[in-house]
């Protein structure tokens, strides 16, 4: 890993990819560092906030070199619990515009992909791209799919979305070039709340299937 100061009361630390990643956040979530203050997990990176009061860069960065990546287990139970927090259910209809698509690109019918997208139990890797928004992993590999040749310029709010090795729920309407499987109304993000939303890294999550099929859908 490659350690960098980010300012005067943080740390960057850049990894080789989403994995180590992870595992670096979810052995920081279980164990954090004394003087450590937060975590910000991202594709390739984890920001650790400090209190300067408590701790300094060279300590804080022995700490972090002495974490065992290769002990840490990533199944969505361990690192929920890392995080303390509990399994998110998200209710879903599945009318998204490019479900058919989707299936034809992945080789399944219909209900095979929706079968497929509510068996897994995936993990909120790292927030980005605007408010709410979590990039999920932990989806079956048969569904990982590229993003539309042409984005959308309004994809609406609650709409629930597969990219790459990614599924993601849109919190507010914005462009997007994600493919969309459907749609929930569960509220993703609300400044007014503490938290300000459910999908905080670490933590599990599960889409269950409401509601008949679309009619464009049988």
């Amino acid at each position: 890993m490659n350690i960098l100061r980010y300012g005067s009361r943080a740390l960057l630390v850049e990894v080789a990819d989403l994995d180590r990643a992870a595992r670096l956040h979810t052995a920081l979530l279980r164990d954090l560092p004394p003087g450590a203050l937060e975590l910000v997990p991202a594709a390739r990176t984890v920001l650790v906030r400090y209190d300067p009061r408590a701790t300094d860069p060279a300590r804080l960065t022995a700490a972090l070199r002495a974490v065992d990546l290769r002990a840490v287990d990533l199944r969505a139970s361990d690192s929920t619990a890392a995080a303390g927090a509990g399994t998110v259910e998200i209710p879903v209809r599945y009318d998204g515009a490019d479900l058919a698509e989707v299936a034809r690109l992945c080789g399944l019918t219909v209900p095979g992909v929706v079968a497929r997208h509510c068996a897994a139990v995936y993990r909120v890797a790292f927030c980005g791209f605007a408010p709410g928004f979590a990039y999920l992993t932990g989806g079956d590999p048969v569904l990982r799919v590229p993003r539309r040749a042409v984005p959308r310029t309004r994809v609406p709010a609650g709409a629930v979305a597969v990219a790459d090795e990614f599924t993601g729920v849109y919190p507010r309407e914005s462009p997007g070039g994600w493919q969309l499987l459907g749609t929930t109304g569960m509220p993703l993000w609300d400044p007014g709340a503490d938290p300000p939303t459910p999908l905080a890294p670490g933590t599990a999550v599960r889409f269950t299937q409401v509601g008949p099929p679309h009619p464009r859908h049988p």
